[in-house]
């Protein structure tokens, strides 16, 4: 399961960037050759980079490739290092719950409620936030993966 979400969600992030970088370059050229800039190509362009690093960091989570201080883990030994990365897993899992599905569930609720939209492509916000709940989701599964198998993550 884990290798078919890394190849789903790398391929998305790729295909993200690549229609921020179209984005960017038709920016580029309507601003400097055609001397009128695209506003729809700037909104666009930011609200891919938020997609982009949130769920860039979700990715990066399950690859273990996020930023980590390993001090303590390399005093323990095999038992203990595996208590200690199923406890840091555990609470990674609580702050996901809690800050990313319940919070930025709340952040996608209230703006569907309120009905706002983005001022260029016009666009629901809740759509722009839904990446937080979902990222948010993405780790938490990540994580209970290395829980249930930790063998496969301890160095």
């Amino acid at each position: 399961m884990k290798k078919s979400l890394d190849k789903m969600l790398g391929s998305f992030l790729v295909f993200l960037l690549g229609v921020m970088v179209l984005a960017v370059l038709w920016q580029v050229f309507s601003r400097y050759v055609m001397q009128s800039p695209s506003s729809i190509t700037e909104e666009l362009a930011r609200y891919l980079l938020i997609w982009i690093g949130i769920l860039g960091a979700a990715y990066a989570a399950g690859q273990q490739d996020h930023l980590a201080i390993n001090l303590l883990e390399e005093k323990l030994n095999k038992q203990n290092r595996k208590r200690l990365k199923i406890g840091i897993d555990l609470l990674i899992i609580f702050f996901c719950v809690t800050v990313l599905v319940i919070g930025g569930g709340n952040l996608v609720y209230v703006n569907y409620d309120l009905g706002q939209t983005s001022a260029a492509l016009e666009i629901p916000l809740y759509i722009v936030y839904t990446v937080v709940p979902l990222s948010g989701l993405l780790v938490i599964v990540y994580k209970i993966n290395e829980i249930l198998n930790p063998e496969k993550y301890l160095a």
